[in-house]
């Protein structure tokens, strides 16, 4: 059933607008039509089914029935500090990691960080993640919106990580995931930038009480670094079995 994410209170048993966004999508996109059923949420870990009873030329109104709690938020509370990538690969590694459970993700700008925007731009694009992250939710069932955080400094990240299991992904860690013990149920996972983190960048994240990490015998780019650590903590720790 379509799943719509809707920005305010939703009413049990009453008759709503929903935003523009909801009707571009339902209406133009998906042509739907009186009489069919969607799911509504807002980002409370609860749903509301609903049937679409008018269509207007600009808007659409549905009847909710009763909210549902729905939980589906993994145990794990993670935080993935993302050095930016170029082009489509960091939309690519926000949707999936939002599949995969991660709570909070921090664009990082870093010494090999291959993109290079003025702040305005950056504003954009954090918006342009944040939609993302809203339809990625929709399509995997999540029902808490994780969230873009405004674009930091690598160590200014590191410095304000509250407490947490703090990950590196490093090519010559010693060590991987299977091996990590922790009661922890807060993790803070640093990605590299294509080119890597420089030797200096490695040194400060160990300042700050970061564990180096291995994933394997093989170098990953960055997308699939952030994706394969995800998935091996949800696998170890979380809820993916």
């Amino acid at each position: 059933m379509t799943r719509i994410f809707q920005p305010f209170t939703i009413n049990q048993n009453s008759l709503i607008t929903l935003d523009d966004n909801a009707f571009n999508h339902l209406i133009r996109v998906l042509r739907m039509k009186v009489g069919e059923q969607i799911i509504l949420f807002n980002g409370t870990n609860q749903i509301t089914p609903a049937v679409i009873q008018q269509i207007d030329k600009k808007s659409v109104i549905v009847k909710t029935s009763t909210t549902i709690f729905d939980n589906r938020e993994s145990p794990l509370n993670i935080h993935l500090g993302q050095v930016i990538s170029r082009g489509e690969k960091m939309e690519f590694t926000i949707q999936k990691s939002v599949e995969l459970g991660v709570t909070n993700i921090t664009p990082l700008l870093s010494e090999r960080c291959g993109v290079k925007l003025d702040e305005t731009r950056l504003d954009k694009k954090v918006q342009q993640w944040q939609k993302i992250v809203i339809s990625a939710c929709e399509q995997c069932g999540r029902n808490v919106i994780p969230i873009i955080n405004p674009v930091t400094k690598l160590e200014n990240w590191c410095a304000n990580l509250t407490d947490s299991l703090k990950l590196n992904l490093h090519p010559k860690a010693r060590h991987g995931i299977n091996q990590l013990s922790t009661t922890h149920h807060n993790i803070s996972l640093l990605v590299g930038p294509e080119g890597g983190l420089s030797e200096d960048e490695i040194n400060m994240t160990s300042n700050y009480d970061f564990t180096d990490i291995l994933l394997g015998p093989r170098v990953l780019r960055t997308e699939t670094a952030a994706l394969t650590a995800l998935t091996a903590l949800q696998l170890r720790f979380g809820d993916l079995g």
